[in-house]
């Protein structure tokens, strides 16, 4: 689970820690990343502990919940910073492909989806499947309590489906998520390289 915002209280990260009870109710087992200390993308090796830390617990998911503020109309460069530091493959290994996604934004006025449609081109960029629902909650000052919690409301209320859906569709596609990502072009592209290779002209 990713959250895009370093303030002390954050309405993005108290959303995340909502989502993640949920989640843990449901059965699923849930680890928050912490973007205090890391670097933006470029300015640090790879080896950075942070990236590595980041990079690990992408590789270790089988589905993610990102959930950015909405800041000047659109995500936050700290929530970008995070997904930008997770590469789209690793040698032969894909981190996010065939991965589950729900997104998720917090906003301080009147509600708004242009966070949560950035992230839907990034998770489509980043090939994961993206599950149709989602969570916008305006006026996110008000929505929580001074213990942080959520409060009942009909923004909790869609909290609860869009977990809730994405545990469904992380159980129907973790099987099939080979099946479903498998490509012709990356096959024929394979073949070729394997034809080159035992039908060498000279040795």
């Amino acid at each position: 689970m990713l959250y895009g915002s370093l303030r002390e209280r954050s309405y993005s990260k108290l959303l995340t820690l909502e989502a993640a009870r949920l989640l843990e109710a449901m059965g699923a087992e849930v680890k928050v990343f912490d973007p205090l200390n890391l670097p933006q993308p470029d300015a640090a090796p790879e080896s950075h502990p942070k990236v590595q830390e980041l990079r690990a617990l992408a590789a270790w998911s089988e589905g993610m919940v990102w959930c950015s503020p909405e800041r000047h109309g659109a995500m936050t460069g700290i929530m970008k910073s995070q997904i930008d530091w997770i590469p789209l493959s690793v040698g032969a290994v894909r981190p996010t492909q065939g991965k589950t996604l729900a997104v998720m934004e917090v906003s301080g006025g009147s509600q708004s989806f242009n966070a949560v449609n950035q992230m839907r081109i990034l998770g489509r960029w980043m090939r994961m499947i993206t599950i149709p629902n989602q969570s916008s909650v305006a006026k996110a000052f008000l929505e929580f309590d001074e213990a942080g919690r959520m409060k009942p409301s009909a923004y909790y209320d869609r909290v609860v489906d869009v977990m809730e859906e994405l545990v469904k569709f992380t159980l129907l596609t973790r099987d099939v998520a080979p099946y479903l990502v498998d490509r012709y072009s990356e096959r024929k592209e394979s073949a070729e390289e394997l034809s080159k290779r035992v039908n060498q002209k000279s040795l």
